[in-house]
């Protein structure tokens, strides 16, 4: 089924303890198409500079991403962010932030991607996550994320656009900041309240915690050694929980559970190196071989 994602598309720079990597591809929409790829066809909406390499639109469309919705501005240059995290490996500092095209990113959603009936609004300010639904045509399942930036200079408008979708994804962290709880089980009942069918809170090595009417529970991290990497692993998160949906044609409280696993372990893939690189080594055989490794440590069956 149908699975429209808006959201960035960049270049990182990345700094760890251990070693560093320039101009790689990354940004939200990237990292949550190439994972929801491993289940279901992804439609991506997108804006780049000409310094974009059709090498890597070339890539994307092969894992099929369709490319018909990204942008490309003449004589622009594409976002770039950089980053270096501490020793571990969960924190980190932002380094420089270029918006480029992105500061000016208006989403035009193409004719033939209105029709989507699962839609994720990646992060993002939530005036250009509200466009982005005003063009979509009903579709079946929202869920948006957001970060501190958006709930410091855009509370208002992300309690509307909270009304107005099914789920929300969001960290502890921001979780807190948005609620004013510190008590997480407050937070995300509090956040609830404010409209969404559903709220993911991630946290981070510790895995996401889940709140809905229906059940609360905290789905722990895949537990893996080899964290390289941390970048666009929410993101990633993100895009194995919805793609495993839109695969399913389902978003029932048993295939969210299930989503949830599956985005988690997509997620502990996208740590273990740098960019796409480890994503790139795997395809869904791998992610199953995970699944019934995660299942039994959690006693699921």
């Amino acid at each position: 089924m149908s699975l429209l994602v808006v959201g960035s598309v960049a270049f990182d720079s990345v700094q760890t303890p251990t070693a560093t990597r320039e101009n790689v591809i990354g940004g939200s929409a990237v990292y949550f198409s190439y994972a929801a790829s491993y289940f279901n066809p992804v439609r991506l909406v997108g804006v780049v500079g000409e310094d974009w390499p059709e090498e890597h639109t070339s890539m994307l469309q092969q894992r099929q991403v369709d490319m018909a919705g990204l942008q490309i501005v003449p004589g622009s240059e594409t976002f770039r962010w950089s980053g270096k995290y501490l020793p571990n490996m969960n924190d980190r500092e932002t380094l420089e932030v270029h918006l480029n095209v992105f500061g000016d990113f208006d989403p035009i959603v193409p004719e033939d991607f209105k029709n989507s009936p699962y839609v994720f609004l990646a992060n993002g300010s939530p005036v250009v996550q509200m466009k982005v639904l005003e063009q979509v045509d009903n579709p079946q399942l929202v869920v948006a994320d957001t970060m501190d930036l958006w709930i410091r200079e855009f509370h208002d408008e992300l309690l509307e656009l909270l009304e107005k979708v099914d789920g929300l994804v969001l960290n502890d962290s921001e979780a807190k900041l948005f609620t004013g709880e510190e008590n997480l089980i407050k937070a995300g009942h509090k956040i609830l309240s404010m409209g969404p069918r559903f709220v993911i809170v991630k946290k981070g090595e510790h895995g996401a915690m889940f709140f809905s009417e229906e059940q609360t529970y905290v789905l722990p991290a895949y537990p893996t050694s080899e964290v390289v990497d941390p970048t666009g692993a929410g993101d990633s998160f993100a895009g194995g929980m919805m793609g495993y949906l839109a695969e399913k044609e389902a978003h029932d409280i048993e295939s969210l559970r299930e989503a949830l696993a599956y985005g988690t372990l997509v997620a502990s893939y996208n740590v273990e190196d740098f960019s796409l690189d480890r994503m790139q080594q795997i395809e869904r055989k791998e992610l199953d071989e995970r699944f019934a490794t995660y299942k039994k440590m959690l006693n699921l069956g």
